[in-house]
């Protein structure tokens, strides 16, 4: 079979995640599609109550809310996120001088399945897509990204390597089994930097996603008189990349569907005057004591704004959340 780059980003390659048993993998996927046609029935009723019914609020139902929510997300069931941290491959202490090195984890694994064929999220298809990006560009991976990172003026995303001293580097948490919170496990990313070893900051991520969404918006403004800056990636290249890919899903968001290395939420409205979905891109993250949140909300812009030159990209809204606790639905 051949695997392509394209493939690798939208999880359609067929390489494990950290689940070696297939078996066990269609069974997750089994169960978590049951439940969620189980659920969306009474949500949609319970999400119609709500509207027909115009409660009071006051501050006395305030902190019951809150202290509910807060019990939630304390809650140590472990939910499909929980399993996956079951995997002994997320607790790797072993340190790896270079992607290509980190490959022999995997690469004489089989297939799950062939590729293009079905979806799998897994954080080594990411891997292999580093080691592409080693060979092509003859640097290391990490030297590489620390570049463009330096370009986005992302100062503060780092590789998360245990032995460097990094300023303000926050500690991350777990909740155990008794619901005690307490110090995540050490573990080494050098394994997975590209899906999942670097640490960065709030701003950073919003610098990241501000730099999306001008390359995104750049090709839009027209009558600019060479004023305009070139976008970081050109406009077609973000647009490619927040265009959904058939066969696709998205476990976080149900309106969703994969595009390449990120999850996107197409526009839509079935019925005059009732709920419209907005286009959006967004991805979380999950790591051994932390949890995130990236989404992109691009502004729906009108001609004459564009034409007339009375805004600027980027328009829209970016929303950045990181959390040093594992297993938080940031959603």
């Amino acid at each position: 079979v051949a695997i392509t780059t394209r493939l690798l980003v939208s999880h359609l390659s067929g390489i494990r995640h950290y689940e070696k048993d297939i078996t066990k993998v269609k069974e997750e996927k089994e169960k978590a599609n049951r439940a969620f046609k189980l659920t969306k029935p009474y949500q949609d009723k319970e999400q119609k109550e709500k509207e027909g019914k115009e409660t009071e609020k006051t501050d006395s139902v305030k902190p019951r809310k809150e202290h509910e929510g807060e019990v939630k997300s304390r809650d140590p069931k472990p939910g499909r996120r929980d399993k996956e941290f079951e995997q002994e491959e997320y607790y790797l202490k072993e340190k790896f001088e270079s992607v290509i090195e980190s490959l022999k984890i995997f690469k004489n694994d089989p297939l799950f399945f062939k590729p293009g064929d079905q979806f799998l999220y897994s954080t080594y298809g990411f891997t292999l897509l580093s080691a592409v990006v080693e060979r092509v560009s003859g640097q290391k991976f990490t030297d590489y990204m620390l570049k463009m990172f330096r370009d986005l003026d992302m100062l503060s995303t780092v590789l998360d390597d245990n032995e460097a001293m990094i300023y303000n580097r926050a500690r991350c948490y777990v909740y155990n089994k008794k619901g005690r919170l307490v110090n995540a496990p050490y573990v080494d990313n050098s394994y997975k930097w590209a899906g999942g070893g670097f640490l960065s900051s709030v701003g950073d991520l919003l610098k990241f996603g501000n730099a999306l969404l001008y390359s995104y918006q750049a090709g839009q403004f027209k009558n600019t008189n060479g004023k305009l800056l070139p976008g970081y990636l050109k406009p077609d290249t973000v647009a490619m990349m927040w265009t959904p890919v058939p066969k696709t899903e998205v476990s976080w968001d149900r309106d969703g569907k994969y595009a390449m290395a990120w999850a996107v939420v197409e526009k839509k409205q079935q019925y005059g005057c009732c709920r419209q979905q907005r286009y959006y891109a967004s991805h979380t993250g999950g790591a051994v004591g932390a949890s995130s949140v990236l989404l992109i909300l691009p502004e729906e812009l009108d001609s004459e704004a564009i034409d007339t030159g009375l805004v600027a990209p980027p328009r829209g809204v970016i929303v950045s959340i990181i959390c040093n606790m594992q297993s938080v639905s940031l959603n």
